[in-house]
């Protein structure tokens, strides 16, 4: 048995964990401890508070108990926000904290797409719930792992709480904006939105992978762990065996 930590902020899609846990069908426990979020606003300000290391910190001994071998920070506004050294620091920090490997949703995204260019993956587009300014600065991340990105689409919503009441369609709706023709795969980068039920209609509806955050997370932390599990129902991402290295 694998058991894999992950910190998550506040309750907003985190039934998307044991839906997961599901259909990787393997000896793979996706253990989640939540974090105060602090004040519910796709903010800088708001956001850099949500992922400051004292918050995080406060929930790495629960994870220790359970026997989780990596953990990752479940949030990718609350770790691309402090920029590319920022958010390398805040794991390092959690890291250390923790007593074992850890990682957050924002390198998840840069790892994953690495993983996939040996299918072709080299431009990304952005599907983003988030404020523009917000989204600006996920793309800035992207760009500074190497990632190039064609385009980006967001939708304004303020806080995580209204992200969290969207269904399929409005997911549909989302990734159909946001791609683009010159777009290798589609790019939704909100923990807070419910998206593994929705992965493999997606990528069939728009021909190509489509990245979700809480899908990402469980793969940057199976990586972690050095584990490899071929799950289909999650996606292109869990149909192939090898997986970077950070």
């Amino acid at each position: 048995m694998t058991a894999l930590g992950f910190l998550y902020p506040g309750h907003s899609a985190e039934d998307d964990y044991p839906r997961i846990e599901q259909l990787l069908g393997s000896d793979i426990r996706l253990e989640l401890v939540h974090t105060d979020i602090g004040e519910d606003a796709h903010r800088v300000d708001a956001l850099r508070r949500m992922g400051a290391p004292e918050r995080l910190a406060a929930g790495v001994e629960e994870l220790r108990l359970s026997g989780a071998e990596s953990v990752v920070w479940a949030c990718t506004s609350g770790s691309f926000v402090y920029g590319w050294e920022g958010a390398h620091e805040q794991i390092r920090a959690l890291a250390r904290a923790a007593g074992m490997a850890a990682s957050s949703t924002s390198f998840a995204f840069v790892h994953a797409v690495r993983e996939l260019g040996a299918l072709g993956v080299r431009r990304v587009a952005v599907g983003a719930t988030y404020p523009d300014d917000v989204a600006g600065l996920f793309v800035d991340f992207l760009r500074a792992g190497g990632v190039e990105v064609t385009g980006v689409r967001g939708a304004g919503i303020v806080t995580a709480a209204e992200v969290a009441t969207w269904g399929e369609d409005e997911v549909r709706a989302l990734a159909r904006a946001a791609d683009l023709p010159e777009a290798d795969a589609v790019l939704l980068p909100d923990t807070a939105l419910h998206t593994a039920a929705y992965v493999p209609r997606l990528e069939k509806e728009l021909g190509k992978p489509v990245l979700t955050a809480n899908q990402v997370s469980v793969w940057e932390a199976l990586r972690l762990a050095d584990r490899r599990v071929n799950a289909p129902d999650l996606g292109a991402l869990f149909r192939r065996e090898p997986i970077v290295q950070a």
